[in-house]
């Protein structure tokens, strides 16, 4: 007779995971696969579900979304559970393909399903970790500091032993929101509670992701301690996606180092890795870096089309964050080619020129979408401002007299703040040496600022809206208008208020 808590095949299904947790991940898909050919009802259910995450770790993401909606369509409806579990993974492997609509609506439903489920709070961490990974991937950090800091307290609730993972997801937010060093402190709390925890996947994970960070500061010889120390543990355990991260940091630290052709070989090699594996927007951020030495060794061609490939990706999957940087990213390559030129061609400039204005508009805007006074100045001082300064620079090199003008007016308009937005313990704090402020409640509309006192009002936290747009004479014409359309058409977002003031 059967043992209902012990059904046939089970064992299997522990030795899958020990095998697994020793890091041996080829040989925990072997057994998983295994079951799912030899066992029946929930075992092979959950063989397939295990399979699925195996083959998702070993960088065939396709074969991992097949397997998971294999199993998704055998679950009943009311095994809550095992159904929540498999939408969190399954959304996993879509967020590799690309597919983040699709992995938002699977997460949506297990979030749904896990509401008030506090006997299930590990897999809701689970879930809003990634949540939180779909935000990181379309460059909302807001977002990402929101849900980061919900799935940290779930963890640090019902499952402490998970708690480096949402630390790993606010190092990330800080970091690409201008607080570096917030960041790395953050990685480095990861890093110890996965040693903690005697999580060795996840410590090879996090010193990949602290090797990103340092390599981005700089900090080469750190950066690339860490690299090497996770290569090892990724090439052992034949763990494909993340060893092509690897190369691409090691290609990026050669790079850094002046080392044209070894960055270019060991780029080339993490792109084999995202390609086999499907990881598409992983290829596309390679691409980024690869056009890069291209043009750096004035294959100024193939360096274009690089470009052209990974923005079709982003576009594809509506990222209009991640196109508006390649585009700055494109007109900082131009520049460089220009820089070497003794008369630099007409059409370069003017593609230095479309490239750079419409990126930095859409790059000033991400400042007014983030929630906290800091991240906006910082966002504006380290990631804005360098792109509004290339866009005057090609303006100038283009000798375009009338938007040199439109760029200075919209930089001395300024912007304002967002009354709608501020809240009861949020009232506008002005500086010192404006003793006596109007009440808020008082103002008839928003308040206007000048350029000074907006960056004043971000720092201070205060919520800042978009900046309206800008008549300028003659004519009353909006100033950057044809730019502002490209913009919004190209990346997709609203850059601009519907107002409209006199410069």
């Amino acid at each position: 007779m059967t043992d209902p808590d012990n059904p046939p095949g089970l064992e299997l299904l522990y030795e899958g995971a020990a095998a697994y947790q020793r890091g041996e991940v080829t040989e925990a898909l072997r057994i998983f696969e295994h079951a799912v050919h030899t066992t029946t009802g929930g075992v092979r259910t959950s063989a397939l579900i295990n399979a699925a995450s195996m083959y998702d770790e070993l960088g065939d993401h396709e074969g991992a979304a097949t397997r998971y909606r294999t199993a998704l369509e055998q679950i009943p409806g009311d095994a809550v559970e095992k159904r929540a579990s498999a939408l969190v993974n399954y959304s996993q492997a879509l967020q590799h393909l690309g597919a983040l609509d699709e992995a938002q609506e699977v997460l949506e439903q297990a979030r749904m399903l896990l509401a008030g489920a506090d006997d299930l709070g590990v897999l809701r961490v689970s879930c809003l970790l990634s949540l939180t990974a779909v935000a990181t991937h379309r460059g909302e950090w807001s977002r990402v500091v929101e849900i980061g800091t919900e799935s940290l307290n779930a963890a640090l609730q019902f499952a402490p032993h998970l708690a480096g993972h949402p630390l790993m997801n606010l190092a990330g937010a800080y970091f690409e929101s201008g607080r570096r060093d917030l960041g790395v402190d953050f990685a480095r709390q990861a890093l110890a509670a996965f040693t903690a925890a005697g999580d060795h996947n996840a410590v090879a994970d996090t010193q990949q992701n602290l090797a990103q960070l340092f390599s981005r500061m700089g900090r080469l010889d750190e950066a690339a301690e860490l690299v090497d120390a996770s290569q090892q543990y990724y090439e052992r355990a034949g763990l494909g996606y993340r060893a092509g991260v690897g190369w691409k940091i090691r290609g990026f630290l050669a790079e850094r180092r002046g080392d044209v052709d070894r960055a270019y070989e060991w780029y080339r090699r993490g792109l084999e890795y995202f390609e086999a594996s499907g990881a598409v927007l992983d290829v596309a951020a390679l691409q980024c870096r690869l056009a890069t030495v291209e043009y750096a060794c004035g294959r100024v061609g193939a360096g274009q089309q690089l470009l052209n490939d990974a923005f079709t990706t982003y576009a594809e999957r509506g990222l209009g964050s991640e196109c508006a940087k390649l585009d700055y990213w494109h007109a900082v390559l131009v520049e460089m080619v220009i820089d070497h030129m003794d008369a630099p061609p007409a059409e370069l400039l003017e593609l230095g020129r479309a490239l750079s204005v419409p990126a930095a508009i859409a790059i000033d805007a991400v400042r007014y979408t983030l929630p906290n006074g800091n991240q906006r100045e910082q966002w504006h001082r380290e990631v804005a401002e360098p792109a509004i300064r290339l866009a005057f620079r090609f303006a100038l090199l283009c000798q375009d007299g009338l938007l040199l003008a439109d760029l200075i007016e919209t930089r001395c308009a300024g912007t304002s703040v967002d009354i709608d937005r501020v809240q009861p313990s949020e009232q506008p704090q002005f500086p010192l040496d404006f003793p006596n402020p109007p009440a808020p409640a008082d103002l008839p509309g928003p308040l206007q600022l000048g350029a000074t006192l907006a960056q004043v009002a971000a720092a201070a936290g205060l919520p800042v809206a978009p900046p309206p747009n800008l008549a300028v004479e003659p004519g009353a014409r909006i100033a950057l208008a044809d730019y502002i359309a490209v913009a919004e058409h190209r990346y997709g977002g609203r850059f601009r208020e519907d107002r409209v003031i006199p410069a």
